[in-house]
């Protein structure tokens, strides 16, 4: 699967666009120091994401910080990385 941060794949056949997807890592304390594995684990995450649609490629990655207070365990801060993006296929050969 080729990922490319920005909009589109150089040198590459023409390809569409199938959308955009998201997907994350696991959530820890907010406290917690945050990784690349953090991140890898996004990506890896977007990539079966993207599998599951049949896509190709993902252009336009980017990554944003989730966070929540969780009221189950004592109003405890999470976050998680998420990994976003735009799952596309390439086209057929003519």
């Amino acid at each position: 699967m080729q990922v490319s941060c920005v909009g589109g794949l150089e040198g590459i056949r023409r390809y569409h666009s199938i959308g955009r997807i998201k997907a994350g890592s696991c959530w820890r304390g907010a406290n917690a120091p945050a990784a690349e594995t953090d991140r890898v684990a996004a990506v890896k995450a977007l990539i079966r994401e993207a599998e599951e649609y049949g896509a190709d490629a993902i252009v336009d990655l980017d990554f944003e910080v989730d966070s929540v207070n969780c009221v189950d365990i004592g109003r405890v801060p999470l976050r998680r990385v998420s990994a976003t993006g735009v799952a596309v296929k390439f086209d057929e050969a003519a």
